[in-house]
């Protein structure tokens, strides 16, 4: 068909396709060899059938996840799902530069030095560079050396990076994407500062009490950190500035501020409470700014693997 419609014709068609795709049809093209004209004819003729009977069409996730279920089992239908939900490209690389360079640089960041030198090395140069950016100084550059030292990459070893970035980063990303309202808003909340938070959470409880009961379990708080078992609270500690310790356990409860201590050495814990004494009085805003901060590092610990956060229903609760 590309070879009836003429030049013109080829252009505009070529015009529609990414590069794999122009290679793909150009390759078949140059081994076509001669076909003759009723085949032509036929084959135009089985192509407009098919367009003028079709009638008008509506392409939806919806309508395509039917249709695959159809065809395919559960597991693959929603794997297929997942990366099409993602972000727009044919090849990994391509979805990569369609990502948010913040998002994927918060990614990034939890890999290996030279994991993230095979990916920059893929995705175009003005998108590597604002990753390059939002990664911590140093790791930053350590990626940049190892890319001046870098050597052609092995099939195999892209396709490693490819299988982990489609397994673990597009998957989580495209999850993402279709989470639940509630998981949303409950995140909002939980950077909220406590006076906007109780005002919106009062707002809310009175026009709909399930979405507020629902969005309270959903949320993680500072107070949450209590359910920490002893080992996580020492590897929370080892990552928090000391002076934002100090003034996120001024406006914590008394459990939760002699859980802490008592994961400290006598040493540390004196030293804290004489600071925290030093401190004086503490706006609000300081205090849940702090305390937001633990939370987060907290998370980041969590998705890491390094600490537990137990949920609210108790189905991560550990039993020694």
């Amino acid at each position: 068909m590309m070879l009836s419609v003429g030049e013109e014709g080829a252009q505009q068609l070529f015009a529609l396709m990414d590069e794999d795709e122009i290679k793909e049809v150009s390759q078949t093209m140059a081994n076509l060899g001669m076909i003759h004209s009723s085949v032509v004819e036929q084959l135009f003729v089985e192509f407009a059938n098919r367009m003028t009977s079709t009638g008008s069409l509506h392409g939806s996730f919806e309508s395509t996840e039917r249709l695959l279920m159809k065809v395919l089992d559960k597991d693959k239908v929603n794997a297929i799902m997942d990366e099409i939900r993602g972000p727009a490209g044919r090849t990994m690389w391509d979805k990569l530069g369609n990502v948010n360079e913040v998002v994927l640089a918060n990614y990034l960041k939890n890999e290996y030095p030279q994991t993230v030198t095979v990916v920059l090395s893929k995705v175009k140069p003005d998108h590597a560079a604002r990753v390059l950016t939002h990664l911590p100084e140093a790791f930053a550059m350590e990626v940049v050396m190892r890319m001046l030292r870098m050597e052609a990459v092995q099939r195999d070893v892209l396709d490693d990076v490819e299988r982990t970035l489609r397994n673990e980063f597009m998957t989580n990303l495209a999850r993402t994407n279709r989470r639940d309202a509630h998981e949303l808003v409950a995140e909002i909340f939980n950077n909220l500062d406590r006076n906007t938070e109780g005002r919106f959470m009062s707002s809310l409880e009175e026009r709909n009490r399930d979405s507020a009961e629902r969005i309270k379990a959903l949320m993680f708080t500072f107070e949450d950190l209590g359910n920490l078992d002893p080992g996580g609270v020492q590897t929370l500690l080892r990552a928090v500035e000391k002076d934002k310790l100090g003034t996120a356990l001024k406006g914590a409860s008394e459990d939760l501020r002699e859980l802490f201590f008592s994961n400290m050495s006598e040493r540390a814990g004196k030293m804290l409470r004489e600071d925290m004494a030093a401190m004086g009085p503490v706006r609000l805003r300081d205090v849940d700014e702090a305390q937001q901060a633990m939370v987060q590092i907290a998370k980041d610990l969590s998705a890491k693997g390094e600490i537990i956060l137990s949920d609210k229903k108790g189905e991560d609760e550990l039993i020694y």
